[in-house]
């Protein structure tokens, strides 16, 4: 079976290999997380579930909206620089950049704008399920990390 990080190269080389994609390293997700950091730990779990389980997904697009899912391209955290209602809007913020700088399908933009469900659109394919879900346990993740960090450093 091939690795993850090579089954994203291999499905993703054009966004991975991208200037504008880096950009996602200038930015913190969650904790001492970056985006891009982020982005390729949630792809790389993706394609880890799709040949775990027997739910017959559609890789490609699955491994590039999970790169592009938070290609929002602000820092979220800095109420002055960040867009409006991130929480609830990034899944589109994303989807735009991505459609404006890369070549994705409209199957690769729905995965990507309803990622942050319930907040902001519902999953309609097995493939943004997937996403949502894997994106969510990362989050927490990293979140608790961030978390455990802060608190290790005060004691």
């Amino acid at each position: 079976m091939i690795e993850p990080a090579q089954e994203v190269a291999a499905h993703a080389a054009d966004i991975l290999s991208s200037h504008l994609f880096e950009r996602e390293k200038e930015f913190i997700q969650h904790g001492a997380t970056t985006v891009w950091e982020h982005s390729v730990s949630v792809a790389n779990a993706c394609a880890r579930v799709a040949h775990a389980l027997p739910l017959h997904l559609e890789v490609k697009p699955l491994l590039r909206a999970a790169l592009l899912h938070d290609y929002f391209l602000y820092d979220w955290h800095d109420r002055a620089s960040a867009m409006p209602r991130h929480a609830t809007h990034h899944g589109r913020y994303a989807r735009a950049n991505a459609e404006r700088d890369f070549a994705i399908t409209e199957h690769e933009g729905d995965i990507i704008q309803s990622h942050m469900f319930p907040l902001e659109g519902i999953p309609s394919t097995r493939e943004a399920w997937v996403l949502t879900l894997v994106d969510k346990g990362i989050s927490l993740k990293e979140t608790l990390a961030g978390l455990r960090g802060k608190l290790g450093r005060r004691g």
